[in-house]
């Protein structure tokens, strides 16, 4: 019986288990059959819902189309109506004007006919007068037209003459205004510093001791320095004094700099002098760098070579009659970039020509060749345009200037090395100038008294107004400036003004 029960119960449990899942299997299938047709019926009805919305989207959009087509076309057909208007209004406006011009045309054959009759009349009268005239006059109309194309020629002559003479005094003045007032814009605008070097430079000692040992023993550091520098050392009776002399502007600030380092230093001895010149040297040639790039980038002038600018640089060191000049080139860079705006030249060319016009004087060479040479050399090998090559070469007048800029640079140079502080000139050789020139305007028959003025730049004549006619005082001043010319020396030039009048004073009593 226990085995009957371990038998059956197990296979009943089976049979059952597959009823139940049986059961539960169909289950599920009716569940989703009926989740599959509700969704469809869903799906259908949200189709049916959009299919509506789109037919009532496009319904309004036909319906905006349609109404915009229409505004369109009654905005067109108001314009059409507005051209139509306008035409019709030009279509009687026209009307209107031919009636008018056909109006003059007749006023105007009219009056035609009225002036070819009183022409007529007129070349009647005109031929009886002209007769009448021959008759009186005896002379025929042929002769009286030629006497009196004559005389009208005469007068139009005289006219045009005196109108000419007018237009060249005023152009004369016109032109000297101008010039003056570009020449004293120029300086006016131009803010430079006064400076005045010489070729010796002081050199201050703590005490007088310091000059025993600069000598040092039997002279050697002081020969040392000489011949590693190139220059003259002065030591003289001048208490705490030491006098550097050397006509190379370089040498002598390379000697100053390592004289006076050693004296800070203490240490003065061969070796120790060779080494600081070396220093010192190598500062300098970094100043010279320095300097040049430093006056190209203020000038704002481009393109320009590094040996260019190192002898740009070696004018830093660089005097001519005790002015600067590397000073000086910056001022004729800036006075020719003015002039040059004003009158309406290339003021970039008139610039590089005047910076570069005295490089000649920054260049190391043995040569015997003038700066202008050496510089317009240099600009050659610089890539330079060939005016500023020009400039360089015509600025002492060595050659003819074949440009307005070289004139322009001419003009700058001679402003920036006269301007007052400029130049150094000594106090003997100034007196003796002004003494030359009123002596040799002395000299002359005539002349009752001569005086220099503008600093020698104009020479004032008093001349006897009974020995002087007008016509003599014209060769009076012609043959004073002559003779100057030849006997004198001086920068620029000399103005030389006769005064010649006649006083006559009577009392009243």
């Amino acid at each position: 019986m226990t085995i009957v029960y371990f038998i059956i119960l197990p296979l009943l449990g089976l049979i059952l288990g597959w009823i139940i899942r049986w059961l539960y299997a169909k289950f599920q299938l009716t569940s989703a059959e009926q989740r599959a047709q509700l969704l469809n019926s869903e799906a259908v009805k949200q189709a049916e819902a959009k299919k509506k919305e789109i037919l009532l989207e496009g319904r309004d959009e036909l319906l905006r189309e349609r109404n915009q087509q229409e505004r369109e076309f009654r905005e067109r057909r108001f314009e059409l109506q507005k051209s139509e208007r306008r035409i019709i209004q030009k279509e009687e406006n026209l009307e209107k004007k031919l009636s008018e011009l056909e109006q003059q045309r007749r006023q105007l054959s009219d009056r035609e006919d009225h002036l070819g009759r009183r022409e007529t009349i007129l070349s009647q009268e005109e031929e009886k007068w002209r007769l009448e005239l021959e008759r009186v006059a005896g002379l025929s109309s042929e002769e009286a037209k030629h006497l009196i194309i004559e005389s009208m020629e005469t007068d139009a002559k005289r006219d045009a003459q005196v109108v000419i003479n007018k237009i060249e005094q005023e152009a004369q003045m016109k032109a000297d205004r101008i010039a003056r007032d570009i020449i004293v814009s120029s300086i006016q605008r131009l803010a430079t510093d006064v400076s005045s070097e010489i070729s010796i430079s002081s050199v201050t000692l703590p005490n007088d001791e310091m000059k025993g040992r600069i000598i040092g023993r039997e002279g050697r550091n002081i020969r040392t320095l000489e011949t590693l520098t190139g220059v003259d050392i002065i030591i003289d009776d001048t208490p705490e004094a030491v006098v550097i002399s050397c006509f190379d502007p370089i040498r002598k600030e390379i000697a100053k700099n390592a004289m006076e380092r050693l004296i800070q230093d203490g240490r003065i001895h061969p070796a120790r002098i060779e080494e600081v010149v070396q220093k010192v040297a190598k500062d300098i040639s970094r100043i010279v760098a320095e300097e040049g790039e430093k006056i190209v980038f203020d000038l704002q002038l481009h393109n320009i070579t590094q040996e260019g600018i190192r002898a740009l640089g070696r004018l830093h060191f660089r005097t001519s009659y005790g002015q600067n000049v590397l000073k000086h080139s910056k001022e004729v860079a800036v006075l020719a970039g003015m002039i040059a705006a004003e009158v309406g030249a290339d003021r970039e060319i008139a610039k590089r020509s005047g910076l570069l016009h005295d490089i000649g004087k920054g260049i190391e060479t043995e040569t015997d060749a003038n700066h202008a040479e050496m510089g317009a050399e240099l600009a050659k090998k610089m890539g330079e345009d060939s005016r500023v090559i020009n400039a360089i070469l015509s600025h002492h007048n060595d050659v003819e200037p074949n440009c307005v800029e070289s004139v322009i640079v001419q003009i700058a140079d001679a402003i920036s090395a006269s301007r007052p502080g400029a130049r150094r000139e000594t106090l003997s050789n100034y007196i003796r100038r002004l003494e030359n020139l009123e002596q040799i305007s002395e000299s002359f028959d005539g002349v009752d008294k001569a005086y220099a003025i503008q600093a020698g730049r104009e020479l004032r004549i008093l001349v006897n107004n009974d020995s002087v006619s007008d016509d003599g005082a014209k060769d009076l001043a012609k043959g004073i400036a002559k003779r100057i010319e030849n006997e004198l020396r001086y920068p620029g030039r000399i103005k030389v003004t006769i005064i010649r009048e006649t006083r006559v004073v009577e009392y009243a009593r």
